[in-house]
């Protein structure tokens, strides 16, 4: 239906957390290729909230294992959350410092192959603008970047905490809906790409749809919206 790349996303391959084998990672990459379709970037699911090391140690080191995975399908970024931020006995200022800490460690093993960590903002412990950019000046690396999840900014005006992340997105997640000071409406894509064109953003702009309905006809209908609007 005319998309640019696609994002073979982690948590869907079969095994899943287990990394796929490279038979299956290089015949996806290479029917990609044989489409002309690029491959924008994976995903996985994680959380560096727990409170037990071990377990956020586990999660570090399955973020390390499809940073491999992306490196093989030629993915130039791994999208990667907090965490959700949960538990009851940590403080939120405890538990935002393991997620420095993991992300720091994930973006160091990023940078060994070729891979940013994209940090994708999911309503989850941090959830504001200025949280998300306090996170990117402490983990302060060069492989670390934001995924900017334009539909989980829900404190406040997103369009303008959109225009807040936006110099420092490495992609995106567009939406066909977000959430003013928690109360979801139709997602304005003019104003979303004139954001990215005011910063000067010239990667992919991934879009995900959600909810009921066949997604085959839902992408189909959303694409021609993004169209539309740019």
């Amino acid at each position: 239906i005319g998309f640019d790349a696609v994002d073979p996303t982690g948590y869907y391959f079969k095994g899943y957390p287990e990394v796929p084998t490279d038979a299956l990672i290089y015949k996806i990459k290479h029917l990609a290729f044989s489409l002309g379709l690029g491959i924008s970037g994976t995903g996985v699911r994680n959380d560096f909230t727990q409170p037990e090391a071990a377990k956020r140690e586990a999660d570090v080191a399955h973020v390390g294992r499809w940073v491999e995975v992306a490196a093989k399908l030629g993915a130039p970024c791994l999208r990667v959350f907090d965490g959700r931020g949960e538990a009851s006995g940590p403080s939120r200022e405890q538990m935002t410092a393991w997620v420095v800490e993991a992300f720091r460690a994930c973006a160091a093993h990023g940078e060994r192959h070729g891979v940013v960590i994209a940090y994708q903002n999911h309503d989850e412990l941090l959830k504001t603008a200025d949280e998300v950019l306090a996170l990117r000046e402490r983990v302060a690396s060069d492989w670390f970047g934001l995924n900017v999840d334009v539909g989980s900014l829900r404190t406040g005006d997103p369009y303008e905490e959109i225009a807040r992340l936006a110099p420092f997105a490495c992609t995106w997640q567009i939406k066909e809906r977000l959430y003013r000071r928690g109360h979801e409406e139709k997602t304005d894509l003019k104003r979303v790409f004139g954001i990215l064109r005011d910063t000067g953003y010239r990667g992919y702009a991934p879009i995900e749809t959600l909810g009921e309905g066949d997604p085959r006809e839902k992408v189909r209908r959303f694409l021609d919206e993004v169209r539309e609007a740019l």
